[in-house]
């Protein structure tokens, strides 16, 4: 087996231009996510790969196999890809253990039913029916049944999108463990930035039917490409500076890059929230603001500030582990700024 490569793939919707150039690069055994905003492209795209809708031109293979060229497709049946739906869409009428069977031939069935309930962790419901189990075991044994022809690759469509928070933040865990313990490759689509983060080994940022950025979930939340995957990743203070090579002057004083930014340019660099750190005294590098509000979240405190420096924006976001009341207080940087350009499409 080998992963899945996408090369300046072109799809539309009857004249209308949906996909525009993609470009897609999954190693075999990898977990990768493709994330944007509803109307980017996305389930295009996983219908594309999983040969439910054709390409206008470009290239998709899986190793060696080339899937679809804009000129040949090869039938969806032949792709050995499995395909998980939003809904799971097991059928009613059958078992669990018929529904991970289904496809089969007959004399494997009971021992990859065993075998993948095992692995989903539903050992023993394999004679319940779907309207038996919770929403969460139905998305695993859509799952199990999607792995039991051993698919070469596996496709998830925002799979965790219908279940509450707390059970989808647990199943996307287990999905996860299961399919780097089957050695499956797998790319899911979805537009929570949580879940993108927390399930990849490398995440697709997708923006008007392109795939703007790919990088490993620390890089990409670290350092994106512009301000539009900056912001789409998480809250984002986007400081005005003066930036030439390794370093930016801001209001906060001189800041560190985590890049050679080449020339001198101006241009925002990102600091993300947890880099702000809160005083009460001043000093160098600090700046003088006013706390509007502070909302406790659980794991934090989201501290919201009004800079007095005009050479900030009007509010900056931090991150806290103890409350703060509204009064003066200073800020400071810690670790690196990441210079950022503007966007040059729309995020749609």
């Amino acid at each position: 087996m080998s992963g899945l490569t996408i090369t300046d793939l072109h799809a539309a919707h009857g004249r209308t231009p949906i996909l525009q150039g993609v470009e897609l690069a999954v190693p075999d055994g990898a977990l990768a996510c493709v994330l944007g905003p509803s109307g980017c492209g996305k389930s295009t795209l996983l219908r594309v790969v999983a040969g439910f809708h054709p390409a206008r031109r470009g290239h998709v293979a899986l190793g060696d196999t080339v899937l679809d060229d804009g000129r040949g497709r090869l039938p969806a049946e032949r792709r050995r890809i499995g395909y998980v739906p939003q809904d799971g869409a097991l059928f009613p009428h059958l078992t669990v253990a018929a529904n991970i069977g289904f496809g089969l031939p007959r004399a494997l069935r009971r021992d990859r039913s065993d075998e993948l309930l095992s692995l989903v962790g539903l050992s023993g419901l394999g004679r319940r029916h779907p309207h038996q189990l919770s929403g969460g075991q139905q998305q695993r044994v859509a799952l199990a049944r999607a792995l039991a022809p051993r698919p070469e690759l596996l496709l998830l469509d925002e799979p965790f999108a219908a279940l509450d928070a707390a059970l989808r933040t647990d199943l996307r865990a287990e999905v996860a463990a299961t399919l780097r313990a089957a050695g499956t490759t797998a790319v899911l689509v979805t537009h929570d930035q949580d879940e993108a983060l927390s399930f990849a080994d490398t995440i697709a940022v997708m923006r008007a039917g392109r795939i703007v950025q790919q990088a490993a979930p620390q890089d990409l939340y670290r350092e994106p490409a512009d301000t539009a995957v900056a912001r789409f990743l998480g809250e984002a203070n986007l400081v005005p500076a003066r930036i030439e090579g390794l370093q930016a002057d801001t209001a906060f004083g001189i800041l560190k890059l985590t890049a050679n930014a080449g020339a001198a340019r101006r241009g925002p660099v990102l600091l993300r929230p947890r880099q702000l750190r809160l005083s009460v005294t001043p000093g160098p590098g600090k700046v003088r603001t006013r706390i509007h509000r502070c909302h406790f979240r659980g794991s934090d405190h989201r501290v919201e500030l009004a800079p007095e420096s005009r050479g900030l924006p009007s509010v900056l976001i931090a991150y806290t582990d103890t409350a703060w009341p509204p009064g003066e207080a200073y800020v400071e940087v810690d670790g690196l700024a990441h210079p950022v350009d503007e966007p040059t499409e729309p995020l749609l």
